[in-house]
């Protein structure tokens, strides 16, 4: 059966022994207690990551509904949101405290592939969980090297593969053009991508150029892939240079097939600020489902997540992608949590964490289940092809798996 985010039925069995015979044992290490969960996180409330801000106050909201509806196994979740300004040492500053000032009992969802590299070492020789990581980097699934250490949505590689594939099953005379920003998030979509062209890709990729997250813009860059003479964009940036190139290509009267990465669809942060008729026949993927898509109308993962935006973070924008993905990831822990029941050790949530089976999460598109054992520490591994229509993203093709 699958599993669901449901409690589980507990048969409670009376044992009627010999007096002095004590229940379980509770188990807690730094950041648990009978009464609370401490959990911590860093996020980009401000700097050139910001929106991705979102994130952090959806699941500040979430947990505070699941706390008014009596918590996880009679606990309340203390979520220490911080900012780490999307600088990486900041992040480094930022975990630390987490640790040994707030001593949380764990840290989730830290945002940022640069950001986390900085403190993965840290937080495995503190053997302190670094759950969930915001970011897709293949690097997040070596429980060999870094046991400490998981992802939560679908690894930059497969997602670069993927379109790849695309490419050379339907315009294999492709000339790209390509855009990355200029650390590990860029070059582990630039690898996959690569990868899944194989000997092609000296012939097919005919410029790459980088980016910095400080630079102010990325006009030059978007002018030198257009002189190249690419007839695909291939663009691997956060939404802020997302929202930058797609205005900047369409206003220069560029047209290619452009390829856009997940982590940059958000109607609000994205296509908006591009303007939407500057959007339309961009092609990305997905593993959420997209509020704005009328398919999950009545879906009631969707109508949950509506009602729960309207109640718990009026203020934030529910046709935000980007709020479904924190409200799902926030899903998947509290069904960690739900099976640590009274052992909560940092032991334990990790082993907890890598073992989900067959976990249907409301947020995620249908026919995606959430996997993970002691060596697989990718809960993620499918994503569906989709292109942008004016009004949403239609998905199109089947289901593709790392």
């Amino acid at each position: 059966m699958f599993a669901t985010l449901r409690l589980p039925v507990i048969l409670a069995i009376s044992l009627s022994l010999a007096p002095g015979v004590a229940a379980a044992e509770k188990k807690y290490d730094p950041g648990a207690s009978d009464t609370e969960i401490k959990i911590g996180q860093t996020m980009p409330y401000s700097g050139p990551g910001s929106a991705y801000a979102t994130i952090g106050k959806t699941q500040v909201a979430y947990f505070k509904m699941v706390n008014e509806g009596g918590g996880i196994n009679g606990r309340k979740v203390n979520l220490l949101s911080l900012d780490d300004g999307y600088s990486p040492p900041r992040t480094v500053e930022q975990i630390r405290k987490l640790v040994e000032e707030d001593e949380v009992l764990f840290t989730f969802q830290n945002l940022g592939t640069a950001h986390n590299t900085a403190v993965q070492k840290y937080l495995n020789a503190k053997k302190v969980p670094q759950l969930f990581v915001s970011t897709g980097a293949t690097k997040w699934g070596d429980p060999q090297h870094f046991p400490w250490t998981m992802g939560w949505l679908p690894p930059y590689q497969h997602e670069g593969r993927m379109y790849a594939k695309y490419l050379l099953q339907n315009k294999p005379d492709a000339k790209v053009g390509i855009l990355y920003q200029n650390d590990d998030f860029g070059k582990d979509y630039l690898k996959g991508f690569k990868d899944g062209l194989g000997e092609k890709a000296s012939k097919v990729i005919v410029a790459e150029v980088s980016y910095e997250a400080t630079d102010p813009t990325i006009d030059s860059q978007i002018v030198s892939l257009q002189a190249s003479g690419a007839d695909v964009f291939f663009d691997v940036s956060i939404p802020k240079f997302a929202a930058q190139a797609i205005r900047k290509a369409y206003d220069t009267g560029w047209r290619p097939l452009h390829l856009i990465t997940n982590v940059s669809t958000s109607l609000a942060a994205v296509l908006q600020p591009a303007g939407v008729d500057k959007s339309i026949g961009l092609v990305s993927s997905a593993y959420l489902k997209d509020p704005t898509d009328p398919t999950w109308k009545d879906d009631k993962g969707i109508k949950d997540y509506f009602a729960f935006m309207r109640k718990y973070y009026p203020e934030g924008n529910p046709d935000d992608i980007i709020n479904v993905y924190g409200y799902g990831a926030a899903q998947t822990l509290v069904q960690v949590l739900k099976q640590c029941g009274d052992d909560l050790t940092r032991e334990n949530v990790m082993r907890q964490a890598a073992n989900l089976k067959d976990l249907e999460v409301p947020a995620l598109l249908p026919g995606i289940r959430i996997n993970t054992s002691p060596t697989d520490f990718y809960p993620i591994e499918q994503i569906q092809l989709t292109r942008f229509d004016g009004k949403s993203w239609v998905r199109f093709g089947e289901l593709m798996s790392r």
